[in-house]
């Protein structure tokens, strides 16, 4: 395909008759009228040399290339070299001028010459702008010659250039060495919107068609690190989707980044050693890579960084926290690294163990890991202690109904608690504060935490029994499952009251069990609220049947009292009676007492009838009277 740019340069009389300017595959400029007092421009060595009847006088230093030419063709279209003061040459032969700065170089420079001379010039994605800027430093401008190169450059990447995606890419990657030409001239801008324009136009799907949309990923890849922030803040101000942001911000990172390919391959692309290699392999790359090339790679994170979209689903978690790592391992400044914390936070319920398993670094010592008595661990606590706070803090701003991940996360945090806890000079403040983390509800099923807490104890054999209870009075017993209940009955690790209490805890799940209320199962089957709900019944009217039992136990003991208090005092009155009063009773208790008291008691019978008789025969009497 053609392109011609006839038209493009303002025209006039005087010039129609000089020039015919025709572009051939966007390329080729060609005057059609010139006396030529050149025929062609030869390199020997380091200088270019002007072949021509007529004897150079002017010798122009560019870089460490020299050119020998004519004073007049430069001078006519130059307003530079016209304005400046020419020094005479040492052999007295013409004029010597050296160039310093000069955008493009001597590459740049031998094609103005040739412009100059009038010989074929050819334009094109890769010197346009270098020539653009030369025309700019030489002032070639139309005041001098109509059709001077300012315009003819101008009129290219206006009309060919910003037309055309690839050579909007090309162009902006050879501006790169061209600052700040490139920038004054607005060359930079205009590809970068350009860019951005087509890139975004076309953004109004979802989310399913981003490998669709990513055909421009590997363009804006090979950009430099600023030009590739603003096509992206370019991109986002046209209405490009959060989505395609991040994974086009992905992409930059994973080719400019070290290591950062490997960690984006999926959740289980490598384990915790395989982790630890990998960031002390990065560490090495760092110090061998020098000062400029690890200072150029923390702006590359800090400017991946600040044009992150804020939407959650912008980028994954494993990204953030990778990006983080990096931060750490390449000092970024505070605040960035504070940045990603809160945006982990966020998004914690997302991430694995092996994410979090930040390495411990100093700043002050440019990345090497360290060494002092209280950084000996292996991993940054406190960092992941911010992200846990972040996080509730987040939790807290939800609706009720988006509540969701506290279960998630407690489940990280233990399983992040174990692996920490064989760390050795991991101090038992950090590991119960960061247990301690959680709200009491986050946690379903303690299995996690005993598990944690079972190696911490198991790395730090020497520590006393008060700290072995303060770890231990962390956990929930009643939540925790039988299988965990029965090994932590027979671990002689924990103190000989937790055992107790574990014990409690066991045959509580035991009867539970047996009684078909709740299954015998341990882990992921005690984390249902169902079975938590019904064990909580059961252990109330356990309660509830052992107070009873108390009741009846302390009345019992009550009528024991009573009962020995009567008999003490029945043996106290028999030691009080007086002997005659014995010796009485027994007279009584003898036959002979007996028979008399029985004949008395007969006579007595007999003799009692006439008594009534004459008290029934007085009444009579009276009654007669």
């Amino acid at each position: 395909m053609k392109k011609s740019l006839t038209g493009c340069r303002p025209q006039s009389p005087e010039s129609d008759s000089d020039y015919n300017i025709q572009v051939h595959d966007q390329s080729m400029v060609i005057p059609s009228k010139l006396d030529h007092i050149a025929d062609s421009i030869e390199k020997k060595d380091h200088s270019w040399f002007v072949t021509s009847q007529v004897p150079t006088d002017l010798t122009i230093q560019v870089q460490d290339i020299t050119f020998y030419a004519h004073k007049y063709p430069l001078v006519s279209k130059c307003g530079y070299i016209s304005q400046i003061e020419l020094q005479p040459s040492i052999s007295n032969l013409g004029y010597d001028l050296k160039l310093e700065n000069f955008p493009g170089g001597s590459e740049t420079f031998e094609i103005i010459l040739k412009f100059c001379y009038g010989l074929p010039v050819d334009l094109n994605p890769n010197n346009v702008a270098s020539l653009r800027c030369a025309s700019e430093f030489l002032e070639m401008t139309e005041e001098l010659d109509d059709g001077n190169l300012i315009s003819k450059t101008e009129a290219f990447l206006t009309f060919v250039v910003l037309s055309s995606w690839r050579d909007s890419i090309t162009v902006l990657k050879s501006c790169e060495n061209l600052s700040p030409w490139a920038e004054n001239l607005q060359i930079v801008r205009r590809c970068c919107d350009s860019i951005a324009w087509k890139a975004s136009r076309d953004n109004s799907t979802t989310v399913e068609i981003i490998s669709e949309e990513g055909w421009w990923f590997d363009d804006v890849a090979i950009l430099r690190i600023d030009h590739f922030v603003r096509i992206i803040t370019a991109a986002r101000a046209k209405g490009s989707k959060p989505e395609i942001i991040g994974s086009c911000i992905m992409h930059y990172a994973e080719k400019w980044l070290p290591g950062i390919d490997v960690a984006l391959e999926g959740p289980t692309a490598f384990g915790s050693g395989k982790n630890e290699l990998q960031l002390s392999i990065l560490s090495g790359r760092r110090e061998e890579g020098g000062v400029g090339h690890n200072r150029e790679l923390k702006m590359i994170i800090e400017s991946l960084v600040s044009i992150l979209p804020p939407e959650k689903e912008a980028v994954p978690c494993k990204f953030l926290l990778w990006m983080l790592k990096m931060s750490v391992v390449y000092s970024a400044t505070q605040v960035l690294i504070l940045e990603l914390e809160k945006r982990v936070g966020m998004m914690l319920q997302d991430a694995n163990v092996n994410d979090l398993l930040i390495p411990t670094y100093r700043n002050g010592d440019q990345g090497k890991l360290a060494i002092s008595s209280e950084e000996l661990t292996m991993h940054d606590i406190d960092a992941v202690q911010r992200i846990v706070e972040y996080f509730l803090i987040y939790e807290q701003k939800l609706p009720h109904q988006h509540k969701s991940g506290k279960l998630n996360v407690s489940k990280l945090l233990d399983n992040y608690l174990a692996e920490i806890a064989r760390d050795p000079n991991l101090s038992i403040t950090k590991f119960h504060v960061l247990a301690e983390a959680l709200p009491e509800n986050a946690r379903t099923c303690h299995d996690g935490l005993y598990r944690a807490i079972d190696t911490y104890l198991k790395t730090h054999p020497s520590l006393s029994e008060h700290d072995r209870k303060r770890l231990c009075r962390v956990m929930d017993y009643e939540k925790l499952s039988l299988d965990a209940c029965m090994h932590a009955a027979q671990n002689d690790r924990l103190p000989l009251r937790i055992v107790i209490q574990v014990l409690l805890a066991e045959q509580v799940k035991m009867r539970v069990a047996v009684r078909g209320k709740e299954p015998v199962a341990s882990g992921k089957d005690s984390e249902q609220e169902e079975s938590q709900s019904s064990a909580q019944m059961e252990i109330k009217n356990l309660k509830l049947e052992l107070e009873k039992v108390k009741m009846d136990m302390a009345e019992l003991q009550r009528e024991h009292s009573e009962l020995q208090h009567g008999c003490e005092n029945l043996n106290n009155k028999q030691r009080n009676i007086p002997s005659w009063l014995l010796g009485w009773k027994k007279i009584r208790k003898s036959s002979l007492f007996i028979r008399k008291v029985d004949g008395d008691e007969s006579g007595e019978g007999m003799q009692r009838p006439n008594r009534d008789d004459g008290r029934m025969s007085g009444r009579r009497r009276l009654s007669a009277t």
